[in-house]
């Protein structure tokens, strides 16, 4: 619901004085609506983005075109001098995630909600200036101060929006088909730093098992009335993080003395699958790759 509104209040920002404004709040009522309902879920887990890679079609691509695409596709987005490349790759990813790879609209919403709002709140923080005289394409006053929109920025946040949301949309169409161990896999195999594969695994890893640690927990305060009110439950929370420190602790402890037990000698060993070079494959990433960068060298022009 966040994200909805965020989203509805952000476009019409943006867009304010360059559509019409009977189109403008359609296109907003419009968007909030189309991200309340899909993202909408009764089920509040997180949900795991390895499990999501490992069942995506996708998943069957070498890892390498897969890697060295999304790295370019990142590259070009950032570089471009337009909100085309961005808006280009922000609906390819879930045509590629969601048609393609299988997985259902509604959970790509959800998994993408959260850094999406963070970008959202950035967007506002570059459309509003102060100033003590009302200018700009429209504004509020505040205690004296005037809030404004201007022209220039709101084209400068609907680039830089655009370029985010295109590479976030490029970096969540290679994790959410590409599993960690694979990922790792190729980096390994570009003379990577050992030390630095395996601490990117243990940390991507560590971060489902703190999860995993704070929903027992969660499920444990609620079945004690612990959130039966607003104070008791700001109460419970203290305590649930708390917890989870120490109990994060106990378990790197107990991660360690496992790997050691595995006879760990400073390297993580994984069991890597073959994955042919498909001639489709390349030609696809190929043409993606293409499309995108005739995008970006138009904004050069």
């Amino acid at each position: 619901m966040i994200t909805a509104l965020l989203s509805a209040v952000v476009v019409w920002c943006v867009f304010y004085g360059r559509l019409p404004l009977e189109f403008l709040a359609l296109i907003c009522v419009a968007l909030g609506v189309a991200l309340a309902l899909l993202g909408r879920s009764k089920n509040t887990r997180f949900l795991m983005i390895d499990v999501v890679a490992q069942t995506s079609r996708l998943s069957r691509v070498n890892p390498a075109i897969k890697l060295f695409t999304v790295l370019l596709l990142l590259v070009l987005s950032i570089a471009s001098r337009s909100p085309l490349t961005g808006v280009f790759l922000s609906l390819l990813s879930p045509v590629l995630i969601v048609g393609v790879g299988g997985l259902k609209l509604r959970e790509y919403i959800r998994l993408i909600a959260l850094p999406l709002s963070f970008l959202l709140l950035s967007g506002l923080a570059l459309l509003f200036e102060v100033t003590s005289q009302r200018t700009g394409v429209f504004g509020f006053q505040v205690f004296g101060l005037w809030f404004f929109v201007s022209e220039a920025a709101q084209l400068r946040t609907e680039l830089v929006l655009a370029r985010a949301l295109g590479a976030l949309s490029s970096l969540y169409l290679l994790s959410l088909t590409t599993p960690m161990t694979e990922i790792i896999g190729v980096l390994r195999r570009v003379r990577c730093p050992e030390v630095l594969s395996d601490l990117m695994y243990l940390i991507y890893r560590y971060i489902f098992i703190l999860l995993s640690m704070y929903y027992i927990m969660r499920d444990s305060a609620k079945s004690r009335l612990g959130y039966v009110n607003y104070r008791t439950g700001l109460r419970t929370t203290a305590l649930i993080y708390s917890g989870l420190l120490s109990r994060s602790y106990q378990q790197a402890g107990k991660n360690f003395d496992a790997m050691e037990s595995r006879c760990y000698d400073a390297g993580i060993r994984f069991l890597q699958r073959k994955a042919n070079v498909a001639a489709s494959h390349v030609v696809c990433a190929f043409m993606v790759l293409a499309a995108t960068l005739s995008l970006t060298f138009l904004t050069f022009l």
